[in-house]
C-alpha cells in the first residue's frame, strides 16, 4: 500500500531513470491526455509532494500522478519484460534510450502546466518528508476539528501529507489510543509526540525495501511499559495482524472498517472508543 515513503522511494526511482533524459516514448492512456505527445522533451525532475508525484518536463509540463491504494509505477532496461500487470491496466509510459517507466493502475494522472501544481497538491498540509516540514502547523492542522476520529484526522491529507491506512494504525497503537478516540481527547503532550513520532517513523522508512515500525520508534504514550517487538521478522505491531498477539501484551489484536478502510488496534493496549 503506498504511503509518503513509498512514493518518494518511487521518485528517487523515477527521477534516476527518467531526469535529464530526452524521451522517445509517451504515451498517456486516459481519454483527456490521450493524444498529448511528450517526445522529444527532457524530463527535468520526478519529486514526491505527500503521496502526489510530480513529473516536471521540458516546456513547463508537469504529469501528475497519484497511486492511492494500489498503484505503481514500475522501471524497465530496454528489451526488459514489463511485470506490473496486464497491458489494460497500463495508464502511462515514458521512455528514454536507456529505461521505459510504466504506470500501472493509476487512479490520479493528469498532464497540467507546471506553474499551475497548486491546483493540484496546495492543499496538502506539511509534507512528512518534504524539506519544508513544520510540526507546527501539523500539530495545528491535526487538532483543529477536535471532534473527529483520530484515525481520520491522520489520514487527512490536508492537515500533515504523507501518512496512510499502515502508519494511521501504527501510530494510534503507539499513542495508545483507538483510533476513533476525539483528536481533542488526546493530552497535548501526546498529540505532540504523535505527530513527531509521525515524522520520525517516515523518515526512518524512507530508505528501506521494508517498513519497519517496530525498530527505534519510541512510544508516544509515556504510561506504561514501552513495546518492544518479541522477533525481528515482526516489522509491523498491528496492522495486518488481526487475530494475532498483540506483540506488546499479546492480546489478539482487532480489526473494523474505518471510513471504508481495514484498521487494526489492540484493544487492551489502546484506550477510547471502538466501533
Amino acid at each position: 500500500m503506498p504511503e509518503g515513503d513509498t512514493v518518494l522511494q518511487t521518485a528517487k526511482r523515477l527521477h534516476s531513470a527518467l531526469a535529464g533524459e530526452v524521451l522517445t516514448r509517451s504515451d498517456l492512456r486516459v481519454p483527456r491526455f490521450a493524444t498529448a505527445d511528450l517526445t522529444g522533451r527532457t524530463v527535468l525532475d520526478v519529486s514526491a509532494r505527500g503521496k502526489h508525484l510530480l513529473t516536471r518536463i521540458e516546456g513547463g509540463l508537469t504529469l501528475h500522478s497519484h497511486l492511492r491504494m494500489d498503484g505503481a509505477w514500475r522501471v524497465y532496461a530496454p528489451g526488459e519484460r514489463w511485470r506490473g500487470g496486464p497491458g489494460h491496466q497500463i495508464r502511462a509510459v515514458l521512455a528514454n534510450a536507456a529505461h521505459t517507466a510504466v504506470g500501472y493502475r493509476l487512479p490520479v494522472l493528469e498532464l497540467l502546466r507546471t506553474v499551475d501544481e497548486e491546483k493540484a497538491v496546495g492543499h496538502l498540509g506539511p509534507d512528512l518528508l518534504g524539506p519544508g516540514w513544520d510540526a507546527g502547523t501539523a500539530l495545528h492542522n491535526l487538532l483543529t476539528d477536535p471532534s473527529r476520529p483520530l484515525g481520520e484526522a491522520l489520514l487527512d491529507q490536508r492537515n500533515l501529507a504523507g501518512i496512510g491506512n499502515i502508519y494511521k494504525s501504527e501510530l494510534c497503537f503507539l499513542a495508545r489510543a483507538t483510533p476513533w478516540l476525539p483528536v481533542g481527547e488526546l493530552p497535548p503532550s501526546t498529540a505532540a509526540l504523535l505527530v513527531s513520532t509521525a515524522r520520525q517513523l517516515l523518515e526512518a522508512n524512507r530508505d528501506r525495501p521494508v517498513r519497519v515500525t517496530t525498530a527505534g520508534a519510541r512510544p508516544v504514550s509515556r504510561t506504561g511499559p514501552a513495546p518492544r517487538a518479541r522477533r525481528p521478522s515482526e516489522n509491523l505491531w498491528v496492522y495486518g495482524r488481526t487475530h494475532r498477539p498483540c506483540l506488546r501484551c499479546g492480546t489478539p489484536v482487532r480489526t473494523a472498517e474505518q471510513d471504508t478502510r481495514p484498521t487494526y488496534w489492540c484493544p487492551r493496549c489502546q484506550s477510547g472508543p471502538t466501533p
